[in-house]
């Protein structure tokens, strides 16, 4: 049991049978089993949305909150290398793909609700996810043009010299820490749109 657990593939298949015999037996205590129509898709592009946000949301707050504060800590500095070596560069792989596929579902699924214009040019009723789903672009753009080639210095993988890499470091972490003020808002508007009544 332990061996299949420390296999992250094999983790996720098993979520995913565990969430189709949920369906199932949902289905058959409910009599109302899923009908593959306009309304299911929607929500399942809806569930994928929240899943690769949860994702994103939460490896950003993960660097803020874990990672950068404490990587300055390790002693002695030499161990800080396994983070920048083998840690870092995988955080900010799954960071930025989960970015993208958060802003290509969100999309989607605006496209599929009809209020992707009203939403990216503020009318009502879609304002207060417009608002939203600007902010999320705003981050996501700083993920994959501000953040990502900054973290490439940092970590060796473009070089650069010493002063660069200060740099790099400095505006890297000045902009995550704005997506992380971002974050705030921008989920804000993405739950009360439906909730709030907004």
């Amino acid at each position: 049991m332990v061996a299949f657990f420390q296999s992250l593939h094999k983790t996720l298949a098993a979520g995913v049978v565990l969430l189709i015999v949920l369906i199932i037996l949902v289905g058959l205590i409910s009599g109302q089993f899923i009908r593959l129509d306009s309304v299911w898709w929607t929500f399942f592009v809806r569930w994928l949305h929240i899943m690769t946000g949860v994702m994103w949301m939460g490896l950003l707050w993960y660097l803020n909150f874990v990672q950068t504060p404490t990587v300055p800590k390790i002693e002695p500095p030499e161990h800080r290398a396994a983070i920048t070596k083998y840690i870092a560069p995988n955080v900010l792989f799954w960071f930025r793909y989960s970015a993208l596929a958060t802003v290509i579902f969100g999309l989607l699924l605006a496209g599929m609700k009809k209020y992707i214009v009203q939403a990216l040019t503020f009318q009502p009723p879609a304002y207060v996810i417009g608002i939203g789903m600007w902010l999320a672009l705003i981050m996501a753009f700083n993920v994959w043009f501000i953040i990502w080639p900054n973290q490439k210095k940092i970590l060796g993988i473009v070089n650069a010299t010493a002063e660069e890499k200060a740099a790099a470091g400095r505006l890297a972490g000045m902009t995550s820490r704005i997506n992380t003020m971002l974050s705030i808002p921008m989920l804000y508007c993405m739950v009360a749109q439906n909730n709030a009544g907004l």
